[in-house]
């Protein structure tokens, strides 16, 4: 025989369970896709203007870069997310240069503790004068 109080208690405590864990679990896996596969991919040239790390709660690395363009024309920035501490050190040393940065793009990433932009560097390079 059952005993009533231990059947209700079973049924509240997983439906707590779902009502935690399903939005979790739908949270942790959008942030793993979206961050794992990339949208696009490719190089923007121009002149490094800032790498700073920025955030109250989640600290990312941020930065942008001028883009090069004609002669006349008003410049672009084109601002992007550094993942690596490392890669965000080498872009300090290059502040102020022109640079070839490689990123790719990951579009619908939650929130802004991975990082400000869609776009994230994963290489970069000075460019010779």
């Amino acid at each position: 025989m059952a005993i009533p109080g231990v059947i209700k208690n079973h049924k509240l405590v997983t439906i707590i369970l779902l009502v935690i864990l399903v939005p979790i679990t739908v949270f942790v896996l959008w942030a793993w896709i979206t961050l794992s596969f990339s949208y696009s991919s490719g190089e923007r040239a121009g002149f490094l203007q800032k790498v700073s790390k920025k955030g109250w709660v989640c600290k990312t690395w941020e930065g942008e870069i001028q883009l090069t363009a004609m002669p006349g024309a008003a410049p672009e920035i084109f601002t992007f997310t550094v993942r690596s501490d490392s890669l965000a050190q080498v872009l300090n040393k290059l502040n102020g240069q022109k640079v070839v940065l490689e990123y790719q793009q990951h579009k619908g990433v939650p929130g802004s503790c991975f990082g400000e932009t869609e776009y994230f560097v994963v290489g970069a390079r000075a460019v010779g004068s």
